[in-house]
């Protein structure tokens, strides 16, 4: 019976350890990678274009409504993957683990449902005067996983890398007293999350500009969020 415990206690201890957030950014700056990938493929919603579609001023038909779904699944994600984190525990290997797992299945789902054609991989053209509303879906599944990457850096202590929300990341950057100072840590967490979230939308929108799909992106941010899952795994504690 002891020899049945023993495997199942030790993944136990394995998987309650915390981890140690040193040099954990570098697994944050993947998820700023991610970020710009996905960002490019499908339509991000914000306030102002929730705005603007309110008042009959955006030209994509129901686009407000997409902008509006991308912002309330964020906020839905955010909270779920809050209250995993307290319940887990935030820096522990096994909630870390889940969550990125979390992540990557979600975005495996929706490259699965636009390659088996379930969902139209068209790209958005703001010409076109119909609603393809199951284009909703990947935007509330890809809206819900961003919500685990923020959180987990807020988790681990690095703020300055929030990994989806650019403008902010920029904000802080500029509005660092230190900015200039040729030691400064935190800048250049900002820098290099910035540079990585231009170039993943950059490569992005080659990719879906000569393949006219989004689901090869997809794909791709899914593999990199799984190599974050298999990271956590090895990451030492302490």
């Amino acid at each position: 019976m002891d020899q049945e415990k023993g495997p199942f206690a030790g993944l136990a201890a394995f998987l309650s350890d915390e981890v140690q957030p040193l040099h954990a950014d570098l697994l944050l700056f993947t998820c700023c990678l991610t970020s710009g990938l996905i960002d490019s493929t499908t339509y991000n919603g914000n306030t102002i274009f929730v705005g603007l579609g309110a008042s009959n001023q955006n030209p994509r038909p129901y686009g407000w409504a997409r902008s509006l779904t991308s912002i309330g699944c964020f906020t839905i994600g955010c909270f779920l993957f809050a209250r995993l984190n307290r319940a887990v525990g935030a820096r522990r290997r096994g909630c870390l683990m889940l969550s990125f797992l979390i992540q990557a299945s979600i975005i495996l789902i929706t490259a699965s449902l636009i390659e088996s054609g379930v969902i139209s991989s068209a790209l958005d053209n703001q010409s076109q005067e119909t609603t393809e509303w199951n284009q909703e879906v990947p935007i509330v599944l890809l809206s819900l996983q961003s919500a685990g990457q923020i959180v987990a850096s807020r988790a681990l202590g690095f703020n300055e890398i929030p990994t989806v929300v650019i403008t902010s990341l920029l904000c802080d950057l500029m509005s660092d007293p230190q900015l200039f100072l040729l030691q400064n840590e935190k800048r250049d967490r900002r820098v290099v999350a910035f540079i990585l979230t231009l170039a993943g939308a950059i490569v992005g929108g080659w990719v879906t500009k000569a393949t006219r799909d989004i689901a090869p992106i997809l794909w791709l941010s899914a593999g990199i969020k799984l190599s974050v899952v298999i990271a956590w795994g090895f990451w030492k504690t302490g």
